[in-house]
């Protein structure tokens, strides 16, 4: 399977009848079966092409005659691949998105699982049921968020098929609907889904953990304790610059993301593409007063051990982070759980919602509401309501109030 670093892969399709040429075509019988030939000319370059497959029987070498001519009518290969299709239409699926974030990652999720999985099938055969068998196997490796990274491309690739007349209907297209659904959790308990599941319990283990990653150095326990007690992804605390401190009013603006890309780090405005301010919890005050002392406004916050900027890889590879989470009892905490952290202690302290969804730039309020904790107490309150209801005295109550009383007669 090919890795990120290494070039997409093609498969160079075959040669197509362009739309309306004449075709001519010849059989010849072979010990091996029929070798079915078709012929026509190019109508720019006035060449003559030549394209033969060798077939079973006559049946099958019409079959393939008349399919050439379905392709000369469309101008595609109706028997073409998925991957001789996405060679064939290059970036054409990814345009209108972001070449340094989105279309990147949806190009590593069509090249490491949707066309190893599904590039070997003809675009035409390719059904939802497939498309559900192979999501299905998808679940059992990967988490929700790289599944839709791989659905998505797949929906745009196939949206191309049917604006080339190959597919009437993309058979993708609801099925991203199942992550969005959360269907790649669905053997979980839903107290696993809540993003609070991925939090630190508590400020003595976060604290345990910024002094495991110190001891390697100490920006790697900076990055902890900016991560989790600002509510910010990994990419954002990377972006943060001194000017972006400001004591005045107790409040970091995070305006800005920088993350690895294609020919180095990419700097460029934040997931919602809006400023946020967070305000600065008084854990984090030694260490952001640390950070900006001695520094220009426009000089980046926090720096590695050599000078770079620290991204979550450098700091998983350079601290050992497995083992270190492991060590700690939370092994399945990552760089992103920090965030997780930082907004499940607000929203405990009772952080209004409205506020919240503003400090972690949620789109919508309902992905902020997946941090509140679960608030049993109306149900407690219910089941006093109907226990008294059904008993004893409670039924008797309900008689005579349903029995006319003789004034009433």
């Amino acid at each position: 399977m090919p890795r990120k670093g290494e070039p997409f892969p093609k498969a160079d399709p075959k040669p197509v009848p362009p739309i309306g040429v004449r075709i001519s075509t010849d059989m010849e019988r072979r010990s091996y079966g029929i070798r079915a030939r078709a012929r026509w000319t190019d109508p720019i370059t006035k060449r003559r092409v030549i394209r033969s497959e060798i077939v079973p029987d006559e049946a099958a070498a019409q079959g393939f005659f008349d399919q050439l001519r379905n392709s000369a009518v469309t101008g595609m290969d109706t028997t073409m691949t998925l991957m001789e299709f996405v060679t064939s239409i290059g970036d054409r699926w990814a345009r209108g998105l972001d070449p340094t974030s989105t279309g990147e990652t949806y190009g590593i999720g069509l090249k490491l699982r949707v066309l190893p999985a599904l590039g070997h099938l003809p675009v035409m055969q390719i059904t939802a049921g497939i498309i559900d068998r192979t999501i299905d196997e998808w679940e059992q490796r990967y988490g929700a968020s790289t599944i839709k990274n791989s659905i998505a491309p797949l929906v745009r690739v196939l949206d191309e098929a049917v604006r080339d007349g190959m597919l009437t209907i993309n058979p993708a297209k609801n099925r991203a609907k199942r992550s969005l659904n959360r269907n790649a959790f669905r053997t979980q308990p839903a107290e696993q889904v809540s993003p609070r599941a991925h939090a630190i319990p508590d400020m003595k283990t976060l604290t345990k953990l910024a002094k495991a990653c110190g001891r390697i150095d100490q920006s790697y326990s900076d990055f902890v304790m900016l991560a989790a007690l600002l509510a910010a992804r990994s990419s954002e605390v990377s972006g943060l610059q001194v000017g972006d401190v400001r004591f005045d009013t107790n409040i970091v603006v995070i305006s800005r993301q920088t993350f690895p890309g294609k020919g180095g780090l990419v700097t460029k405005p934040t997931k919602s593409r809006k400023e946020r301010r967070v305000p600065i919890l008084e854990p984090l005050r030694p260490v952001v007063e640390r950070l900006t002392a001695g520094k220009r406004p426009e000089d980046i916050l926090l720096v590695g051990p050599k000078g770079g900027v620290l991204t979550t890889a450098t700091v998983r590879d350079a601290t050992n982070w497995d083992a270190i989470v492991a060590g700690l009892g939370l092994p399945d905490l990552t760089r992103h759980g920090l965030r997780h952290t930082g907004a499940t202690w607000m929203a405990d302290a009772g952080v209004p919602l409205h506020v919240l969804r503003e400090i972690l730039g949620h789109a919508s309020i309902e992905t902020t509401r997946g941090y509140l904790h679960p608030d049993d107490r109306h149900l407690a309150s219910a089941a006093e309501q109907a226990s008294a209801f059904l008993s004893r005295s409670g039924q008797k109550r309900r008689a005579s109030r349903a029995v006319p009383s003789r004034r009433s007669i």
